[in-house]
């Protein structure tokens, strides 16, 4: 891959990760129950999620995806039901005394770190994405395994960075908000409606 085509990719890349969804939702509901530090956790799980993505559409799977419509439904449901399941139970959550109450950091990082992963691999739109922005950046003719590792690595770095940097690094700005029952009590009913919004949009668009 030539400097050109990956400072391309990297743009690209910088362009999709700072796009509004369903993992940007659950970085910055993470900073605000978690802390900044902590919501890392289920920035890596969505890591793991896009890896996997990236193997099936490497490994022509995706194609198979694409154009099954029964695979493709059955995975667009089971994460669009994931979601509102998410979101109602971010809508109904108990708010703790304080934010930085022991009970607000109880979830572990294990438990960030699945949600995270589930909330990214169960998004058939983004094998679909995937099919139509990689071949762009690869040429048959070169070792692909090196072509793979390189956009891998691109994709998780400018994504990594963005989530927790961006998005997260905003959520802390509204930590302020949860000091008290009522805002937090406001914010997990706006992250919840959040999530079920773009769980019907999974559906419906």
């Amino acid at each position: 891959m030539t400097f050109a085509t990956w400072v391309t990719l990297l743009g690209a890349c910088l362009i999709i990760s700072f796009t509004p969804g369903a993992g940007a939702i659950n970085t910055m509901s993470n900073s605000l129950a978690v802390g900044h530090g902590r919501a890392i956790w289920g920035i890596l799980g969505q890591q793991v999620a896009l890896v996997i993505h990236l193997l099936i559409v490497a490994a022509g799977l995706g194609v198979v995806v694409a154009n099954s419509r029964p695979a493709f439904d059955a995975i667009r449901y089971a994460g669009a039901a994931y979601l509102v399941y998410l979101g109602i139970r971010q809508f109904s959550s108990a708010p703790t005394a304080a934010a930085n109450d022991p009970r607000a950091e109880a979830e572990s990082a294990g438990s960030m770190l699945r949600r995270g992963f589930w909330v990214n691999l169960l998004n058939p739109k983004a094998i679909v994405f995937f099919l139509a922005f990689i071949p762009g950046f690869v040429r048959p003719d070169l070792p692909l395994l090196h072509q793979y590792t390189v956009i891998c690595l691109t994709i998780l770095g400018v994504d990594v960075t963005v989530m927790w940097l961006f998005f997260a690094g905003i959520a802390r700005g509204f930590r302020r908000f949860t000091e008290g029952e009522r805002g937090q009590r406001i914010l997990g009913r706006v992250f919840g409606c959040l999530f079920v919004a773009v769980g019907i949009m999974l559906v419906l668009v």
